[in-house]
């Protein structure tokens, strides 16, 4: 018998992601090369190359970027520093910043302006904590664990509130959350955790699939937190469950046994290497491929006002 494939969906890139990349391409046609970019544009190997390929210029700081060009700040989001050195060196941005990244941002400076003492549940050094933290200059404390929760020192327990990176693993955002509460009985959060839209869905269907396969393979670049977070979650589950960039890192010993195995895409993976895992594993056995689907997505964010085209005239 053959094996079966099953299809998490939603998978793979997000209206966040989407919008970032076709920023960059818009400005490529619109301005032509070179574009500087402030870090990957999103975390997927395959997509940074194909821009780079046509003339996109990836920079690890803006102080790589030639005065008066025009640089891109990628979907994860920059500290206000870097911003203000924008400005003073004259550079023309275009902004690919997330809107549910934004979002957070906006959260933490009204909350910093009423004089709040501040908490962000995040991973240090990823790109988009480091931008949600350099937003205000002080009384940010970072947590990544209930552990770092319990050692948290704060000036003032009753002033506190929090903020999420949104591309955390929803459980283990919820059990950080439940031990700040537990801290701090006063704390303020947002309304509603800032975990995205996507990150949450895309892990909703991965415990869907997780009822029906012997091992999943989530398709996303070693740097990308959410799709981390989707390999960790399957682990969760008791299914084995492997991190890839693209078919090229599937070991042959982990799909032999396996008749039936779940696919799923972080938000920067663009399908065309969901496309190349299943056509590998057609010529391992799978004869049947199946859609999962637990909810269809239609967001859309709006691009930059700057590379919206004006309608012509009749």
């Amino acid at each position: 018998m053959g094996k079966t494939i099953y299809l998490a969906n939603p998978r793979g890139f997000c209206a966040g992601v989407d919008r970032a990349i076709e920023i960059v391409e818009l400005a490529l046609q619109r301005y032509g090369a070179p574009i500087y970019v402030r870090h990957e544009i999103v975390h997927s190997r395959h997509v940074v190359n194909a821009l780079r390929q046509r003339g996109a210029v990836f920079v690890d700081e803006i102080d790589q970027v030639p005065d008066g060009s025009l640089v891109i700040f990628s979907a994860h989001g920059v500290a206000k520093k870097v911003w203000e050195e924008a400005r003073r060196r004259q550079l023309k941005v275009l902004d690919a910043t997330c809107p549910l990244v934004i979002k957070v941002h906006n959260e933490v400076n009204r909350d910093y302006a009423n004089n709040y003492e501040l908490i962000l549940i995040g991973h240090a050094g990823h790109p988009e904590v480091v931008g949600t933290l350099g937003q205000v200059p002080d009384k940010f404390h970072l947590v990544s664990s209930v552990e770092d929760v319990e050692a948290l020192v704060v000036n003032n327990p009753h002033h506190l509130s929090y903020v999420t990176q949104t591309t955390l693993s929803v459980d283990e955002c919820h059990e950080i959350v439940e031990a700040l509460h537990r801290r701090f009985p006063g704390i303020k959060g947002p309304h509603q955790e800032d975990i995205c839209y996507a990150t949450q869905n895309r892990q909703n269907a991965v415990k869907e699939l997780a009822k029906y396969v012997e091992l999943i393979l989530v398709i996303g670049s070693p740097n990308s937190s959410n799709s981390n977070r989707l390999r960790e979650l399957a682990e969760r589950y008791a299914i084995p469950s492997y991190l890839i960039d693209s078919y090229r890192d599937i070991q042959e010993s982990w799909i032999t046994e396996a008749n039936s195995i779940g696919i799923t895409a972080g938000a920067s993976a663009p399908e065309v290497l969901v496309t190349e895992v299943v056509d590998y594993l057609k010529g391992f056995g799978a004869t049947e491929v199946r859609e999962l689907t637990v909810i269809e997505e239609d967001v859309e964010f709006l691009l930059p006002k700057e590379l919206i085209m004006p309608r012509s005239r009749a």
